[in-house]
Parts: structure tokens; sequence; C-alpha cells
């Protein structure tokens, strides 16, 4: 009695390529091809990320957003793309965020400081700031 399986033997290479039988995996490829979006969207999220204090990279955040919400579908009907998609939601995300945070500070720094902007020297303007932020 053999205790060795049905089929060729894995050790042994078959001239004819693979059986019916070869592996668990056999007849299924990988998927084959790219998902634009989703690597749209990893770019504009990385450049929003990078210019988001500048404001410049919310806008490119959301258009990121945008895409790789749209890029997720996709992959999630082939298979591709998957990571580029999160990566890009992910760090538009966070190029929105930093862009609000930045735009918030902005906005209480020239409310803070609206006092000095008419100096005679710069060294009067860095005085005037110093004593509206400290309160001295």
């Amino acid at each position: 009695m053999s205790t060795r399986a049905a089929g060729p033997d894995p050790y042994v290479p078959c001239p004819q390529g693979p059986g019916p039988d070869y592996g668990p995996d056999y007849g299924m490829r990988p998927p084959v091809g790219r998902n634009g979006l989703a690597v749209a969207a990893m770019v504009l999220g990385i450049i929003g990320l990078l210019t988001s204090i500048v404001f410049v990279g919310g806008l490119l955040g959301g258009i990121g957003m945008i895409l790789g919400i749209v890029g997720l579908r996709t992959a999630k009907r082939t298979g591709i793309g998957r990571g580029k998609a999160v990566t890009g939601v992910v760090t538009s995300s966070l190029a929105i965020v930093v862009s609000v945070l930045v735009a918030v500070f902005m906005v209480w720094y020239a409310n803070k400081t609206q006092e000095c902007y008419q100096p005679e020297s710069i060294q009067q303007y860095k005085q005037c700031v110093h004593q509206q932020l400290t309160g001295h």
C-alpha cells in the first residue's frame, strides 16, 4: 500500500507543464493591471500633505480623498491597488486636517496681532507681537 498521493511527483519536473492537481492555487492567477485612481490618490495625498502648510494641500487632499474612495471601490471589485488607495485616503485626510489647523492658527495669530500691522521697523513689529502674545 502506497502513502503517496495521486498525481505527478512534486519533486520531478513534468515536461508537459503542471497537471490539474499541481497545487492548491493552480489555475488562479494574481490580478494583473493597475488602479490608476488609487495611484493618483496616493500621489495627491502625499503632495497634499507636503504642501498643506501653504493651504494648497487642503485642495489637493480633497481631490485625493475623492479619488482614494473611488480607488477603494475599484480595488474591491478588481483586487488591485487597495494599499495605494488606503495610503491616498489617509494622507489626503492628514493634508486636509493640517491645512485646517494652519488656517485656524493663521486666523488666531492675525486676530491676536492686528494692532501690530503698521510698524515703523521690524524691531517694533517684533516687540508688538511679543506683547500681544504674552500679554505683557
